[in-house]
Parts: C-alpha cells; structure tokens; sequence
C-alpha cells in the first residue's frame, strides 16, 4: 500500500503520515514550506518528502493520495491526481476511517490550548500505564513525537481542530472523530477566511456535540459564553463544567502567582454519596491558562480511570510540546522562548504568564502575523493591548501581509518597534537585549529560522 500525502509538513498531516507508516504503510508526501519539527520527525521515521508541488511527485503512482486543507483546485498536484483519477481522501477522513474505528476517542477542541491539553492528557494516561495512541499539533516533548498508534485497547487522544476538513468537505475536521469523550476549551472569533463570524463557528461546534454519545461525557470550560450558547443548541451527553466558577465539578485554585502550583478539587456524587477529591500540582509551567489546560486534562484522565493524586504527581514530569514556551536557548543569561501564539488572546496569555514568572530581567515579545485571520487583519485592533505584559514588543512586517503594522505601535501600550527584515529584528534584539532578559518569539510558522539566528547573533555579541 502507498500512501502519498499533499501538505505532508503541516502539523495535522505530517502527524497522519507518522501514524501510517507505523501501519506499516509506504508513505510519501510533499509540501512547499518544508521545515523543523516536523520535516526532522518525517525524515528520522524514512519518509520520502518532495519539495514543492508537482505531477511529477506521482510517480510511481499512489494507491491513495490523502490531501491536506491548505491545498486547492489550481495546485500542480491536486490538479494532477483529479485529471489522472486517482482515489483520493482528506486526512480527517482517513484517520476516522484507518485509525480511530474501536478506539475511545477523546477529542480536544477550542480555539486555544489544544496541542498542549491533548499533550497533557496524553502523558497523564501513559502516566497511568495505558499506552495512549494521540495525534496531536505538535510535538509533545516526553514523547518525542507528534503521533502514534498505541495500544488498540487503550484511548486515542486527538486535537480536534474546527478548521475546514478539505477544499471538497467544508465541514470542521473535528466532525469527523466521534469521540466518546470532547474537551471544549474555550470558544472565540478565529479563522476570519473560512468563518463570517463567531456564530457560525459555535454552529460547528455544536456539530462536533452532536457526534458525542449519550454514555459519553463533555467537559466544559466555565466562564465561556460561546461555549453555553452551543451547549444551549441541544446536548444529549452529560456535561461536567471545569474551571474556577463554585459551581463547576472541577475547580482550580492558584498557590502561586504565576500558576506554578496549584489545587485541583473535583467534586462529584450527591447527597450522602457525594465525595471531594483533591491534589496540588506543582509543576514547571506557568500561565493560569495552562493550569486550566491540566484541570481539563486531569477530568478527562480521570474519565479513564487515572486517579487524581496520581495524575495530578505525573504532571510534575510533564514537558511543554515543543514550540510552547520552548527554551530554545540562553546565551549570556538571555533566554530565546519559542511560542505559537498567533491569536491577540493566547499572545497575552502567554506574555502574562511568562510575566508573572520572570521576577528579574525583561520580557522581549517578537511577533509575526503570519495567520490567515491576522493577514486578513480581522483581529488587528486587538493586537496592541495583547503585549501590554511585556516590557517591550519587535512587531514584523511578513511578506503577505496587505496591512500595516504601523497603527498597532502607535497604540501600543508598551515601547514597540516595527521592522521588515529578519536580519535587521535580529540586529535589534541583540543590541536591545541583557543578561536575564527573557525574548519571546511568537508565530505559528519557522520566522525564517529567527530562533537559530538570534542565538548565534547573541553568542557573536557576547563571546569573551
């Protein structure tokens, strides 16, 4: 069987290929941005990748070809596979089919925190000793990749994504999982090219409900008005509500500041049955968004049969998926952090966080909008108040990008500098930076490779 995959690099597809080749499957693919972490977990698992898109990357011919969402009619290849007609299906569809049939699927949606939840999760049922099959956005640093099988016995975490499925299924891809179990996040206005408006993507979330047995379980995000709008649509799966409300079955409360440490409380039961369970967690991660990414991932554990004191001591081992506040580097007491925020509210999650964790020295925000909703400037009036947690932002112009950055410095609350040339930010940075600043770089792409860039700059500026 050969299996060839369109947009082979992007995290969903590229985790799909990891897990087909593990079938035993002769995998090839290709795709035009071909960089790190993913091309490195392709390559390390011998599969073919074909830069760039052509008819020519068909042969040999393919007995199915998956294509990934970022492909459409007018690409080389996917016009190549139509006019040859070669069987053809999208990546949600395949694994839905091939992967997921038997297993207790447990699907994370909501528009933030959804590599590192399922990460979470993931580790707390290995954790457990169950042998967690996942594919997950990212790749989770304990262990080491983005996506496996599994035992066929034990749950199958997925990071369920609202994006649309394929340029012929304009349903969300999470539609396609069935899951026994759905963790619901958080739910704000994203994606402006596919979706007019946030309504119209509570209605897929609301799909994504539908599709939850009623022997199944939803865990809710307290505080979440979008999130009741869709439960208000219809449920017909009992709901447990996590969060800080009093009235929510699962509830944080912060020890420390910066949410390093924390108490998880879970109450459950009625009456004279009713009982209350609770551990602390004392970790590395800081942000109370994370401490609320674990308060779902431990109920959802928990669902499985993972013990509370249990899972909530294995997050003590929990190591952030690579490109979460990933250390990249430290150079003269400077620290490079490598983020994915690409979003005004995980920008400022993420620098409130780091924040409240860097008791000494500055934190340095770089960001580039690179996503679709932020290249359409959807969200653009957001973005000055987004850094008011740093001490100071490097805004980047990317290539792409029809709009100017230059009124989003003129309102930002903090000192911020506009630049248009990787070379020259990181000039910049250097010059700007000192021992125990901390520089955040933030971008749902490579940058260009910045994080690499700035860490060799830094070691030319400070050698001796």
């Amino acid at each position: 069987m050969h299996l060839h995959i369109l947009g082979i690099c992007g995290t969903f597809m590229g985790s799909l290929a990891l897990l087909a080749r593990e079938m035993g499957v002769n995998v090839s693919g290709s795709d035009a941005n071909v960089y790190p972490p993913m091309s490195t977990q392709l390559e390390e698992a011998g599969i073919v990748l074909c830069e760039g898109y052509s008819a020519d990357n068909l042969s040999p011919r393919p007995d199915r070809v998956v294509i990934g969402n970022a492909l459409s009619r007018g690409n080389p290849e996917v016009e190549a596979v139509l006019d040859l007609g070669l069987p053809y299906v999208s990546g949600p569809e395949w694994l839905a089919e091939q992967v997921l049939p038997g297993r207790r699927v447990i699907a994370v949606a909501g528009t933030h925190g959804k590599t590192t939840t399922a990460s979470l999760l993931a580790w707390l049922l290995e954790s457990a000793d169950q042998t967690p099959g996942f594919l997950i956005g990212g790749v989770p640093r304990n262990f080491g990749v983005s996506a496996r099988l599994g035992a066929h016995d034990a749950p199958f975490v997925v990071e369920a994504d609202e994006y649309d499925t394929a340029f012929f299924d304009k349903r969300s891809k999470f539609v396609h999982y069935r899951p026994q179990i759905a963790i619901l996040g958080n739910l704000e206005f994203d994606h402006a090219d596919i979706f007019p408006d946030l309504a119209a993507i509570e209605r897929q979330f609301h799909h994504l409900v539908r599709t939850v047995p009623g022997r199944g379980l939803l865990l809710v995000a307290d505080g979440e008005p979008a999130l009741e709008r869709v439960l208000e649509m219809g449920a017909w799966t009992p709901v447990e509500h996590f969060g800080a409300e009093a009235s929510s079955p699962w509830r944080l409360e912060l020890e420390r500041e910066d949410a390093s440490r924390f108490r998880v409380i879970h109450e459950h039961g009625e009456g004279p049955d009713a009982v209350n369970e609770d551990a602390v967690v004392d970790w590395s991660l800081t942000g109370a968004y994370n401490a609320r990414n674990a308060l779902a991932a431990l109920a959802a554990a928990n669902a499985c049969g993972v013990d509370l004191v249990r899972g909530a001591a294995a997050l003590s081992r929990f190591a952030t998926p690579r490109r979460r506040q990933e250390l990249r580097g430290e150079v003269a007491g400077i620290e490079v952090i490598d983020d994915f925020a690409h979003h005004p509210t995980a920008i400022a999650a993420t620098l409130e966080g780091l924040r409240a964790a860097t008791p000494r020295g500055r934190l340095l925000a770089v960001i580039e909008p690179r996503s679709n909703t932020m290249r359409l400037g959807t969200l653009r009036d957001r973005l000055a108040a987004s850094v008011a947690a740093a001490d100071a932002a490097f805004w980047f112009q990317p290539p792409g990008l029809d709009w100017s950055l230059a009124p989003v410095l003129e309102a930002s609350p903090v000192p911020a500098r506009l630049l248009e040339d990787l070379d020259a930010l990181v000039a910049a940075l250097v010059a700007e930076a000192r021992p125990l600043d901390r520089i955040v770089v933030m971008s749902n792409g490579g940058f260009g490779g910045i994080h690499e860039k700035l860490l060799a700059a830094l070691e030319v500026a400070h050698a001796g």
